[in-house]
């Protein structure tokens, strides 16, 4: 049997930060709150062992910052709405323009709230 990806370990400044964030974006719940080890694990809702289960995003507090672009970066599909209407919305929660070199691409390169880069993706995925 082969391993299965199920969590992404983020370090961060501030925990609950970017749980708040993800959680708005990825319709997430928070699994474990460990304010004493300074940690927040997010995930899809429901129970466990229903079906497919997305990762869970564990955001862990480090000393140190960002310094460089990441690279590993979360990639996200619109669901319900068109790409430029999904920026939007995660503009409003606090996500901020990347400044990437070049256009013409099909993806949109966001930073969230500690800037981390992710892409808001053209396909919308139900």
């Amino acid at each position: 049997m082969a391993s299965k990806f199920t969590e992404l370990a983020i370090d961060c400044a501030d925990p609950h930060l970017l749980a708040r964030f993800w959680c708005a974006a990825l319709d997430y719940e928070v699994k474990d709150d460990d304010e004493e080890e300074g940690f927040v694990a997010i995930g899809a809702p429901g129970e466990a062992g229903a079906g497919p289960v997305a990762p869970v995003l564990t955001f862990a507090r480090v000393p140190e910052g960002k310094t460089v672009k990441n690279r590993l970066h979360i990639d996200v599909n619109p669901t319900d709405r068109e790409q430029d209407q999904e920026v939007r919305r995660l503009l409003d929660l606090g996500a901020r323009r990347a400044d990437v070199p070049g256009d013409g691409f099909s993806w949109v390169v966001l930073l969230d709230p500690e800037g981390n880069e992710f892409c808001v993706l053209s396909t919308r995925r139900p």
